[in-house]
């Protein structure tokens, strides 16, 4: 294995997106050659380094034609040329529609295909003929990469055995970021990281807040992130005496000088992978509470009152208990932040990306 392909739709600033660049740049630093082959390009992506090729995938729109079909032979066209061309020893693909294309496209070619589903497979495989179709495809996969234990019981059998869950590591950048932060903020923050929408369920948090905020003055929410669910929020915290206590960040480059400012953490979503923030929150060694969605992402890192609260989807009021519990109690805070930190060593970047490397070689050596 010297040449590794790595395919995506794009760069831009998502969960899957940063873990396939860090992928991607630790093989450039371990002297691998490496082609980043994404559909598009976003005006705001993470940066690349400079060692690694990128190429465009998608057709030009003279290339396009009137029939989506057509369009969509073109697009397989274009990437088994490059295939071709860049001759890749194996073949690494994320999300949806991606791993369908990388499958399709290099039928035959004689080059290996790991494809990997990044967050719950219950959502990411989600429609009527999508599902069936992804199962199906996914049989001429060579390897099926998953986060989470649950994830991996969503598949037949005969998709288990060719799968291997590997965790999301910890941001590098992130790591860095945050090696000589000490907090500057004296007021106590609950911080939400992530887009705003149905599926996050801030809404549920900033309920939770609003319940119990008049017992607890000293307190402020802080939520970081945008999303089709931002304005609707918005409007719902400005009606309320409440309004002064709740601050939208947006999208905010320093995530990790965030999060050290804040004393509890939540995430109180629906549905997760192996949901990024959440670990960095645990590294930084923050008091976290997270719904034990499925595909199992939290519940794989949280021992459930020894590093972390875990409560049930859309519970509205097990939230509430545990904003109270550790609100009322720093003590409380510190044991669940110290216990998280291991998390740290745990998903370290260096030991998650050897455990890719090891699964690639054997990959590409059946």
């Amino acid at each position: 294995m010297k040449k590794i392909a790595f395919y995506i739709g794009d760069l831009g600033m998502g969960g899957a997106e940063r873990v396939m660049t860090n992928l991607a740049d630790y093989f450039d630093e371990e002297g691998y050659e490496v082609i980043m082959v994404t559909k598009l390009k976003e005006k705001k992506e993470y940066p690349l380094n400079p060692g690694i090729k990128r190429i465009l995938a998608d057709i030009t729109p003279e290339e396009e034609t009137g029939s989506r079909i057509r369009n969509l032979f073109a697009r397989i066209g274009k990437l088994r040329r490059i295939w071709k061309e860049e001759k890749p020893d194996i073949i690494v693909s994320f999300i949806r529609k991606n791993n369908l294309m990388a499958i399709a496209s290099s039928r035959f070619l004689n080059i290996p295909v790991v494809v990997s589903v990044r967050s719950a497979p219950e959502r990411e495989l989600k429609g009527r003929l999508f599902k069936p179709l992804s199962l199906f495809m996914f049989r001429f996969a060579d390897g099926i990469v998953l986060q989470t234990k649950g994830a991996y019981e969503f598949f037949p059998n005969y998709l288990r055995k060719k799968s291997e869950i590997l965790p999301n590591s910890i941001n590098p950048a992130f790591m860095e970021a945050a090696t000589d932060l000490t907090r500057t903020s004296a007021d106590k923050r609950v911080i939400a990281v992530g887009r705003i929408d149905d599926n996050k369920n801030q809404k549920m948090l900033w309920r939770s807040f609003a319940e119990i905020a008049g017992d607890h003055p000293k307190w402020t929410l802080h939520l970081y992130g945008d999303g089709e669910g931002s304005e609707s929020l918005k409007k719902e915290v400005s009606g309320t005496e409440l309004a002064s206590r709740v601050f939208f960040h947006g999208k905010v480059d320093n995530v990790p000088e965030a999060m050290i400012n804040a004393d509890i953490f939540v995430l109180p979503s629906r549905m997760e992978g192996m949901p990024n923030a959440l670990i960095e929150a645990m590294t930084l060694g923050l008091a976290c509470i997270s719904t034990d969605c499925p595909c199992g992402g939290p519940a794989d890192i949280i021992r459930n009152g020894k590093n972390g609260i875990l409560i049930p989807v859309d519970d509205g009021e097990a939230l509430n208990n545990a904003l109270t519990e550790l609100m009322e109690n720093e003590s409380r805070r510190e044991e669940l932040g110290r216990e998280a930190k291991a998390i740290g060593s745990e998903l370290a970047p260096q030991k998650v990306n050897r455990r890719w490397k090891e699964y690639l070689y054997g990959i590409c050596s059946v």
